[in-house]
């Protein structure tokens, strides 16, 4: 094997292993922690795959955006420190057979359209050529969803923020 394929595999092991931590932990805190690194993961599995854009995107959204957001709402909820309730036993069966069957149709797909193959082409995508076309205001610009997503982050921190005020008001 080579080094490239040893990296890789490095990677996966590290964000397969912190996705089940992020699901599996009892702590709500622990496991928006253990989703932080898993999508720093992600990010360094494209910075492998030589992507560095989708690579910054990933972490300035993902990481920088949505992870904080959900730890800012835990500590507004002030259930930091709480352990998440256990899991009705329907639930986990459930919940089991949903991630065999995810695996097994991944797995059909993967053989069937033979991902395993490495592919001979190579990105040839730079920043600004990126950055040009999401910005332009013709042939396809991106201006109109970009300004969406914003908007919907800013919604989300709003409403995080009245819910957890209305908390502290009822607590009171």
């Amino acid at each position: 094997m080579s080094a490239s394929v040893i990296i890789f595999y490095i990677i996966a092991a590290f964000i397969l292993v912190t996705a089940i931590l992020s699901v599996t932990t009892v702590k709500i805190f622990r496991s928006a922690i253990w989703l932080l690194f898993s999508l720093i993961g992600v990010a360094a599995l494209y910075f492998w795959m030589n992507v560095p854009f989708i690579a910054s995107v990933q972490i300035i959204v993902y990481v920088g955006g949505i992870v904080v957001l959900i730890i800012f709402s835990i500590f507004l909820t002030q259930k930091a420190g709480d352990a998440m309730p256990k899991p009705v036993r329907s639930r986990a069966i459930w919940s089991a057979l949903a991630v065999i069957f995810g695996i097994a149709f991944t797995c059909n797909i993967i053989k069937q359209y033979k991902f395993i193959e490495p592919g001979n082409k190579n990105f040839d995508v730079h920043i600004n050529d990126i950055g040009i076309q999401m910005l332009s205001t013709t042939d396809y610009g991106f201006v109109l969803p970009f300004e969406v997503v914003s908007i919907l982050l800013l919604a989300a921190m709003v409403g995080c923020i009245v819910i957890a005020m209305k908390n502290k008001t009822e607590q009171k």
